[in-house]
């Protein structure tokens, strides 16, 4: 193999002797011999690469032997698990085949990438047997990453805390799905604490459809002088009382059948009128609820707001331990809510989780955490870069260039444009 072979190879570009030295110049020698050094220098990755640079190979390597994960692999790993199906999110791999022809066909960047060719039977038995443990903590490490990364530039702590439903109906699914179904889903729910302020999930869970949404709330790590904004499905007011004991606040829904006992009113702003039709201070008249449960907040003060809604004939009714924000705030951060329902419908459009690549729950399970992970990196991705782009453009970008070694083609344009401003410039001093 000649050097020049094993320079393309390896990623480092070759560059030839300069020629038609002649004529050039001192300074034109110097410039161009400093890009040709430039060039010879330069490592060049491709754009999976960069992506990848947002998870560390060591520390996926911690959290794979923290589990003992890879214990009977032979060959193909977790970390080949995880690039064979990051690679099917971004590049939306229709199924099994097109994913192993589509990868192996970049044989080329396989080493880089710290991976080799896959099979697709090889990666369906994965996919139904192996844990989805080492994915689920890759998927929390990452947002705790993205989170922290991107809060160095805000302070405002915003939560938004909702799930969506995937469902799952057909061939083989049937196998597992009808025994945890409810009256309208079937499949699995995906439930997430949303930072509103840099939109990112910062917490996740998959549960079973006939999981109460209170459930998994509860174990929704609470910080201090946070707000959480969750809709009724996460009523419980033993949970409230916890984010109150944690110095944090919330904004939710009362349920229809809540009873209260109004301690004050509050007047309302003139120019809030139209919008807000009472601000109260309530306290909950029974200390004890439905199965012998104690109810812990009672007899503490709550606020009670009730919002018009447009087009709408009946309010909202919503309960909060704010008692500092106006009622027009509380309304605007419960209104804010939505965020995340545009988050739920951002991953079900844009990556794979609506179409699977194997029908066992356990691959399911798989690629619905690769698709979280998919969805950090490339925020990490965008955010490293520093392009004012949104999310979808970076994951546009990403896809178009996968496997491209964008700064070196970056590198030969400026090269190009540099001989032609050189060349420029000797057509002066030949014909003067």
């Amino acid at each position: 193999m000649t050097s020049r072979a094993g320079a393309l190879l390896s990623g480092i570009k070759w560059v030839d002797n300069v020629k038609r030295v002649a004529g050039i110049g001192l300074r034109g020698l110097t410039s161009v011999c400093q890009l040709k050094n430039q060039t010879c220098n330069m490592f060049s990755i491709t754009t999976f690469q960069r992506l990848m640079k947002g998870l560390p190979r060591g520390t996926f390597a911690q959290l794979v032997e923290r589990h003992n994960a890879d214990k009977y692999c032979k060959k193909f790993g977790h970390w080949d698990h995880l690039i064979a199906m990051l690679y099917a999110q971004i590049s939306e791999a229709k199924g099994l085949r097109p994913l192993e022809t589509g990868f192996n066909s970049h044989v080329a960047h396989h080493y880089h990438l710290g991976t080799s060719a896959i099979k697709r039977s090889t990666l369906a038995d994965a996919n139904e047997n192996r844990s989805d443990t080492v994915f689920s903590d890759t998927a929390a490490w990452l947002m705790g990453k993205v989170s922290r990364k991107l809060r160095q530039q805000s302070n405002d702590l915003m939560y938004l805390l909702d799930s969506t439903s995937l469902t799952l109906k057909g061939r083989e699914f049937e196998r597992w799905t009808p025994e945890n179904s409810t009256r309208n889903t079937q499949g699995l729910k995906l439930h997430v604490l949303y930072d509103a302020h840099d939109a990112i999930p910062v917490w996740h869970d998959i549960s079973h459809p006939n999981v109460n949404d209170v459930e998994r709330a509860v174990d929704v790590p609470l910080e201090a002088n946070a707000l959480y904004v969750f809709d009724k499905g996460s009523c419980d007011f033993n949970w409230w009382k916890s984010i109150d004991e944690a110095n944090a606040r919330f904004v939710t829904r009362f349920k229809n059948n809540a009873a209260v006992n109004v301690l004050q009113k509050s007047d309302i702003p003139a120019d809030d009128a139209h919008i807000v039709l009472s601000d109260e201070i309530v306290t909950f008249k029974h200390k004890r609820l439905g199965g012998k449960r104690i109810n812990l907040y009672f007899g503490k003060p709550l606020r009670r707001v009730i919002v018009a809604r447009p087009n709408k004939d009946t309010p909202i009714v919503l309960a909060t331990n704010d008692f500092d924000s106006s009622a027009m705030e509380i309304a605007q951060h419960y209104k804010k809510r939505w965020a995340i329902e545009l988050f739920f419908k951002w991953i079900k459009q844009h990556l794979k989780i609506k179409q699977f690549l194997g029908r066992s729950e356990n691959a399911v399970r798989i690629q619905i955490l690769t698709a979280l992970i998919s969805y950090l990196l490339v925020a990490l991705f965008n955010e490293s870069n520093r392009v004012k782009r949104t999310l979808w453009d970076c994951l546009c970008f990403v896809r178009a260039t996968l496997f491209q070694r964008t700064d070196t083609e970056d590198l030969h344009d400026r090269r190009r444009r540099q001989a032609a401003h050189e060349f420029a410039e000797i057509q002066g001093c030949l014909f003067s």
